[in-house]
């Protein structure tokens, strides 16, 4: 049975503050103009998209998915790539990774990260709302600065980032399930996620949670040397979507 829809964009690299890239309506007709038939919309921009709002209202949904019909498109997933990244965030990368915050929890890490889980809990709420079975984010990344095992790590570093990075999704995968939807973390370098090694502890530690999928995007693959059609034979039950690129 065929079940593969599209093309579908996604939006993240094209919303800009120029038209037509910067509204809703515009952006979706010049999407459909270019060919494709879905979008996949980053939830944090709010020139696009009212993440909150959607969490709260389905009226507020109905009329998102109306703009999109009225262009000929349908909305294929929500993205939070820039809330899930700050759901773990190593104190190395603070810096680097305030920006994609709210400013008011800017330079606050704790605020930082609670405003990140609550952002991850609307998303639930708004895909159920919008009537999405799949979603998009990025892990974060607890143990990403000791990638390379120099200086020598002391031993159980690596699992201990794990264990956290599992405890502090563990209450988001469970919200998706409550909402009927799978989280698909994009495999990508820079997040504990970043190979199939790495998804299987995390997938361990999280009890193997229906809801822990994965966005398979082999252009990242080819950037590490990874085998990237091995991954989909040994993977293919957790990969909900893939990101496809002229790379």
């Amino acid at each position: 049975m065929r079940t593969m829809k599209g093309p579908a964009l996604f939006l993240a690299q094209f919303a800009g503050d120029e038209t037509p890239f910067n509204t809703l309506p515009s952006i979706a007709q010049w999407s459909a103009d270019q060919g494709y038939t879905g979008i996949q919309l980053p939830s944090w921009d709010a020139r696009l998209f009212d993440l909150e709002r959607a969490a709260d209202s389905k009226d507020y949904c109905d009329e998102v998915k109306g703009i999109l019909a009225d262009a000929g498109l349908e909305l294929t997933e929500l993205s939070t790539h820039l809330q899930g990244q700050l759901v773990a965030v190593h104190p190395a990368y603070d810096l680097m990774f305030d920006d994609f915050a709210a400013e008011h929890v800017r330079g606050n890490p704790e605020a930082r990260q609670a405003w990140a889980v609550q952002q991850m809990l609307w998303a639930a709420k708004a895909s159920a709302n919008l009537g999405l079975g799949d979603h998009v984010t990025f892990s974060g990344a607890l143990a990403w600065p000791y990638l390379y095992p120099w200086p020598q790590r002391p031993a159980g570093l690596v699992e201990s980032a794990f264990d956290e990075l599992a405890k502090r999704w563990l209450p988001i995968l469970d919200a998706f399930d409550e909402a009927g939807c799978n989280v698909c973390y994009e495999i990508h370098p820079g997040e504990d996620l970043h190979d199939g090694i790495t998804f299987e502890m995390f997938l361990k530690r999280v009890g193997g949670h229906s809801r822990c999928n994965i966005l398979y995007d082999p252009s990242h693959f080819l950037l590490q040397q990874l085998d990237y059609l091995a991954f989909i034979d040994r993977y293919h039950e957790r990969i909900k979507m893939f990101h496809v690129k002229d790379a």
